[in-house]
């Protein structure tokens, strides 16, 4: 078993590789690949850079390259329900690129990509085990939710949209990778998983919240991983 991490941004990223052990480097069309190992599990973690476009072209390298069985994203969000905070965890069981519309040429809902499909869907078997992670961590002081993520090329901070955002697609977080790496990995045949720390809320002050927090919900992130990887 060969897991691929991809991360969007450094803190993400290095919060993964300080669980890692044995790591070596490799350079391939000016990205960065560290093979190491969690727990025995033979990793290889990457940082993508923001953006679907990065993401997508990333993930289509790190699996031509290096024969990986199951793909992980890992990263911040900004969360767009009252039911999650700063520094709590969602786990995308379905993902969706919100801001991808062609609902003006074709018989096509919101988020819909033709000959694709609207959601992309995480793999059923890392799902349980995520499950089975919250269980094993019942004593933590944090909220897990498993639950659906929204992917789109834009930083979102505007209060009253995010309820409408909320309220037309039923996202719990928002972010800018995890669908455009589902959409991958469906295309490619390939399970993967989303699992996001939510570093920011919509209310004005996004950018401070995301700047502050994000080493934080970087580091929780790790930690479930570090504690789904166990079980894989």
């Amino acid at each position: 078993m060969r897991i691929g991490i991809i991360a969007a941004e450094f803190e993400e990223m290095n919060a993964i590789k300080n669980i890692m052990e044995n790591i070596s480097e490799e350079k391939l069309y000016n990205l960065t690949f560290y093979i190491g190992n969690i727990h025995n599990r033979e990793c290889v973690l990457v940082e993508c850079g923001v953006g679907k476009v990065n993401a997508a072209r990333t993930t289509q390298v790190m699996l031509d390259k290096f024969k990986i069985d199951c793909v992980i994203n890992v990263g911040s969000a900004g969360s767009i329900t009252t039911e999650l905070n700063i520094k709590d965890i969602v786990i995308g069981k379905e993902l969706i690129q919100y801001d991808f519309d062609i609902t003006q040429v074709g018989n096509y809902e919101k988020g819909e990509i033709c000959d694709v499909g609207k959601y992309f869907y995480s793999d059923e078997k890392l799902i349980k085990l995520c499950e089975k992670t919250i269980e094993d961590m019942k004593d933590r002081d944090f909220n897990i939710k498993i639950g659906r993520i929204g992917s789109a090329d834009m930083f979102f901070a505007d209060p009253k949209r995010a309820i409408k955002i909320r309220e037309e697609f039923g996202m719990e977080c928002l972010e800018m990778e995890g669908a455009a790496i589902g959409q991958v990995c469906f295309l490619d045949n390939i399970p993967f998983l989303v699992i996001r720390g939510i570093s920011d809320t919509p209310n004005g002050n996004n950018k401070i919240d995301f700047h502050t927090y994000l080493k934080d919900a970087s580091k929780r992130v790790a930690q479930i991983l570090d504690n789904l990887i166990l079980k894989i």
